[in-house]
């Protein structure tokens, strides 16, 4: 039975053995057997640009480019930790880069694939962030330093989207439901995939008087979380 798998969340880090583990569990039993991966953002803690060559960053790539040379079509799509994944990325694990959003055809339904932070439209700052961080300006100016100091900067602003996530209400960091709505009906769509929240589940909801769905990808901790979709539907699984 076609099979395809959807991640998202995984924050790998050359420093968490646990996620590294999990990461090949997954790498090595379950994708080798779906027909396509995708990972849907924030597949790294933090991607300083396509030149990182530290050892701990090539071995990931080196299992991503493991899979899709077993003839397994693999997808990346930027996320807020690694939305400086650019065509170099792509070269090095030989996967294809997607917009965020793209709409594909999942079994016949129609589907729309995000990352997610773009829908948590009421935490302000995180979208003032967002703006800047993407910004032509912002990427040239940060990519012409050297890596180390890329390194570093990182781990600077990392430090302080802790401390906003800490001290933000909770009910900001989820996403907003009219952005949802909003962005489903633009691409004419009724079902939805995001990573990004943290809280998997699937969710109901009605658009234009049909019924709709809308699926959150898990993050990835002491546990792997993998949605599985096939021609009858879709499961988030744990591992």
């Amino acid at each position: 039975m076609p099979l395809t798998l959807f991640i998202s969340d995984l924050h790998l880090d050359s420093n968490l053995p646990e996620l590294k583990d999990l990461f090949l569990r997954f790498m090595h039993e379950q994708a080798p057997l779906a027909d396509a991966v995708y990972i849907l953002g924030d597949l790294f803690e933090a991607w300083v640009g396509d030149d990182d060559d530290r050892q701990g960053t090539q071995f990931f790539i080196d299992e991503l480019r493991g899979l899709s040379e077993q003839g397994i079509p693999l997808f990346v799509m930027s996320g807020n930790r690694d939305f400086l994944f650019a065509d170099g990325f792509a070269k090095r694990c030989n996967c294809a880069l997607l917009p965020d959003p793209t709409v594909i055809n999942l079994y016949g339904t129609p589907t729309l694939l995000m990352h997610g932070d773009s829908l948590c439209t009421d935490d302000v700052k995180h979208q003032e962030s967002r703006k800047l961080l993407r910004s032509a300006d912002w990427k040239s100016r940060f990519l012409s330093q050297p890596l180390s100091e890329r390194i570093k900067q990182a781990k600077e602003y990392r430090s302080m989207s802790r401390k906003h996530i800490k001290d933000a209400p909770d009910a900001i960091m989820d996403v907003n439901q009219e952005a949802v709505i909003s962005a489903m009906q633009k691409h004419g769509v009724l079902q939805l995939i995001h990573g990004h929240t943290h809280r998997p589940a699937i969710h109901s909801l009605e658009i234009d008087g049909k019924a709709a769905k809308r699926i959150v990808l898990g993050d990835w901790n002491t546990h792997g979380s993998v949605l599985r979709c096939d021609d009858t539907g879709c499961q988030l699984t744990r591992f």
